[in-house]
């Protein structure tokens, strides 16, 4: 197990003090100093130039913060104040700013990641499912708890709100790659398989590969794997089979301007305010039929007088 958060690093310990030319967006040598104090490295110069590719893809340089910093995970294992350096000197802004960034997003690690990030949803519906005990077993499984990593390195485990991927629950990711209808039994066969080195292939996706290696695709630098391995699971299907089987298909888009479709979007609007008024009426006639019903003398329940 590693050492505590409190014992490797805090945000302090982490990106230094920023200081208040930082949060005027001081200049490279103010930032330098954060780097100076946490004993950060410099990034290489093929990441500098990669920053540098991704901020130009954007209009606005600063669009491009959330790749870069996955960017600089993949090149440092976690988000590390040279990388907030960096990131901040190639978009004009500050480190604080960065930094901001950086502490919001959960998938932003401020501490370094092992070669696999398993995370297990304990959301409603996956707790429900089981979630919470595949959790727990892997936790004394691998003897880590939640955002720490194996001895060896080689797997951290993290509790996740939500997987996105409720029709398959309970459900893992491992570096952001599906494993769905999990029990605690095929969650640690499988970790056993990632600590072995073992080749894993994700239930809806590609063959895992390395948090880094998963980093560097998050910041937009695919590795042509993007079809490898099935994109749907029949759950996710029914709603098309079923589409299919009742001959039901998407309405035809027509433009606006057309006279047909602008006098058929009168008339919806026309229709849904008639339903408008015409509820409260409706309801008041409900009503006003229970309690005829339910006077003194008049036989039979409210579900008889409204027969």
């Amino acid at each position: 197990m590693t050492p505590t958060e409190k014992d490797v690093t805090g945000d302090e310990a982490l990106y230094g003090k920023i200081s208040a030319s930082d949060n005027d967006g001081g200049d490279a040598t103010s930032l330098s100093s954060t780097s100076a104090r946490t004993g950060s490295l410099p990034l290489p110069e093929t990441t500098m130039a990669e920053l540098r590719v991704i901020a130009a893809r954007y209009p606005q340089p600063r669009s491009a913060l959330l790749p870069m910093l996955h960017l600089v995970q993949a090149s440092q294992g976690c988000v590390t104040p040279s990388g907030i350096e960096a990131c901040a000197q190639i978009l004009g802004t500050s480190a604080a700013e960065v930094a901001g960034v950086a502490t919001f997003y959960t998938m932003y690690k401020r501490r370094p990641i092992g070669d696999y990030h398993v995370g297990v949803c304990t959301n409603t519906l996956c707790a429900v499912m089981g979630g919470d005990l595949i959790f727990e077993r892997l936790k004394e499984h691998l003897d880590v708890g939640t955002d720490e990593t194996t001895d060896d390195g080689v797997v951290t485990l993290e509790h996740i709100e939500c997987n996105a991927a409720c029709d398959y629950a309970p459900v893992m990711m491992v570096n952001w790659e599906f494993f769905d209808q999990q029990t605690p039994e095929s969650a640690t066969r499988l970790v056993d398989e990632l600590r072995s080195g073992q080749e894993v292939r994700a239930t809806r996706g590609a063959r895992v590969v390395t948090w880094r290696e998963a980093e560097r695709v998050l910041a937009g630098f695919p590795d042509g794997r993007a079809d490898e391995g099935p994109a749907a699971g029949a759950p996710s299907l029914v709603g098309l089979a079923i589409a299919r089987e009742r001959g039901w298909s998407a309405p035809e888009r027509r433009s606006s301007r057309g006279g047909e479709s602008s006098a058929r979007s009168e008339s919806a609007s026309s229709s849904a305010v008639d339903a408008d008024e015409r509820t409260p009426t409706r309801r008041a006639e409900s009503e006003a039929k229970v309690e005829e019903a339910s006077e003194p003398g008049t036989s039979g329940t409210p579900k008889e007088a409204d027969k």
